[in-house]
């Protein structure tokens, strides 16, 4: 991926952050709860830290405990840290970083909003690309992600990165989206299906080379069978999304847009996206997977 396109990934989702989607939209709760989110999880933290952007629910499979320091891969508005902060308590620490400002002033304020009104204190969120993550070597008891290292644009240095930082023992336990087959090119070739986190996917025997060339054992990816057409399917979740000029020359369209309202050229990307998952069924040549692996102790 160019750097343009890398820039591209990231206004997007700056623009998300400042759209107001949040768990109080049926659409955007249902995205989370397809893919393993419960609703007593996201009742209890602000409903703004959920933006209908996540492919499973790390948190569930981290295995964290009090004490630890666990650490969020592209943490957008704090989704994860905050389910991880009371899973490792008070002696330990969930750190959350992004690559977009304005995701960590939206997670920011989440923690300081916290659980009624109750700052989430055992909290920090740090402006970083995930290739280059602001830890020392092996601090780390866990490293999480959501559906976020398939838009990375060197995902070997991504695990290499996440391997230095982790302490011997120490796991990852991340949801993402892989291939189980070559993608069309009218997607592998699609910007929209790359900022939807399709065509930036590699395949899961790729996953399991690069995970084991970092370092990794006990590697284990697990396709969950999720529904990925839930993106779609979900009313007014996904398809809200940055209501900005239309990126490297695509093309724009009048008409209402997904959320009500004029059809701003943000839409249209998710229209573009939701066109190609009509023509091919996304199930078909990727999937929402688990990912763990162990750093040798």
């Amino acid at each position: 991926m160019s750097e343009s396109i890398l820039e591209e990934v990231r206004r997007q989702y700056s623009a998300v952050a400042q759209q107001g989607l949040s768990s109080d939209q049926a659409g955007v709760k249902g995205v989370a709860e397809a893919f393993g989110y419960s609703a007593d999880e996201l009742a209890s933290i602000p409903a703004e830290a959920n933006m209908g952007l996540s492919c499973g629910n790390p948190t569930a499979t981290a295995r964290l405990r009090p004490g630890e320091v666990v650490l969020d891969l592209g943490c957008g508005g704090g989704l994860d840290v905050l389910l991880a902060a009371p899973k490792v308590g008070p002696t330990g620490r969930a750190i959350g970083v992004d690559m977009s400002q304005a995701m960590i002033d939206l997670a920011q304020r989440n923690a300081a909003k916290g659980r009624d009104g109750s700052p989430i204190e055992n909290v920090e969120f740090h402006l970083s690309t995930i290739d280059r993550l602001p830890v020392a070597d092996g601090v780390v008891d866990c490293v999480i992600s959501n559906c976020v290292i398939n838009l990375a644009p060197d995902k070997g240095a991504v695990l290499s990165e996440v391997y230095r930082a982790l302490k011997p023992g120490g796991r990852l336990a991340v949801s993402d989206i892989a291939l189980k087959k070559p993608l069309p090119d009218e997607v592998r070739e699609n910007l929209p299906a790359y900022i939807g986190c399709i065509a930036g996917a590699i395949s899961i025997d790729d996953y399991q080379r690069l995970l084991a060339d970092a370092g990794f054992g006990a590697v284990q990816i697990v396709d969950t069978g999720a529904d990925l057409n839930a993106y779609a399917l979900a009313d007014g979740a996904a398809c809200c999304v940055p209501a900005e000029p239309a990126p490297l020359g695509l093309v724009e369209s009048g008409g209402e847009g997904c959320c009500g309202g004029a059809a701003s050229p943000s839409s249209e990307i998710h229209a573009q996206l939701a066109d190609l998952l009509q023509k091919h069924n996304v199930n078909d040549f990727a999937a929402s997977v688990r990912v763990f692996a162990v750093k040798p102790g």
